[in-house]
């Protein structure tokens, strides 16, 4: 449930991978985040997963099929570029102790109930591609759970037992991605029961 997110480093590709990873991304800590611990809280609207800043909130499905999945992946992906501008973004990737969180060396930030993330500095690229295990957490598929840039401008947060995203960005951003063929997405208000139709909130 909610409750409770430019290329810039470089990449190698190891034998062993299905996508690139990180040399030496910077590692993000408590000043990264604390804006996202300190203005969400427990419950079943948007404002478990995103603070009450922006313009205009959703939450988006994510597809049970691997390859509608990985095209709604994509699509996301897609959408929140073009409405952002040149900058590095930050990816989280919670330790849920079977997802791959792409630096198993690195320490953690915990965000919203205390949960442990890897928080690294990339971009949309590297969004994709770096977590090497994707069907390992099926209900989140290949992208980090957390997903923000550095001006803030917006977030896409998948919470540890949701099958939806949420989001939080400017109207422009979240009509875009509601218009997507490729995504299912439905617009929420900051009051409202943010869990999407069909689902429930664990």
């Amino acid at each position: 449930m909610c409750f409770r997110a430019v290329r810039v480093s470089p990449v190698q590709t190891g034998p062993l991978q299905n996508g690139p990873v990180p040399r030496t991304p910077r590692i993000g800590g408590r000043d990264e985040i604390a804006w996202i611990t300190a203005a969400t809280s427990v419950g079943v609207t948007i404002t478990s997963a995103i603070p009450p800043l922006f313009a205009r909130y959703a939450t988006v499905v994510i597809p049970d099929d691997e390859t509608v999945r990985r095209r709604a992946d994509e699509a996301l992906i897609e959408v929140i570029s073009a409405n952002t501008a040149a900058q590095p973004w930050w990816l989280g990737y919670l330790d849920t102790g079977a997802a791959d969180v792409v630096r198993p060396d690195a320490p953690r930030v915990t965000v919203y109930a205390g949960w442990p993330y890897v928080l690294l500095e990339a971009g949309p690229e590297e969004a994709l591609t770096w977590r090497r295990d994707a069907d390992a957490t099926p209900w989140h598929g290949a992208l980090p759970e957390l997903l923000f840039p550095v001006d803030r401008s917006w977030l896409v947060s998948t919470l540890w037992d949701d099958d939806w995203r949420c989001v939080g960005g400017s109207a422009t951003l979240i009509e875009a991605l509601v218009q997507h063929p490729d995504l299912e997405t439905r617009a929420v208000t900051v009051g409202e029961d943010a869990t999407p139709p069909g689902h429930v909130a664990i």
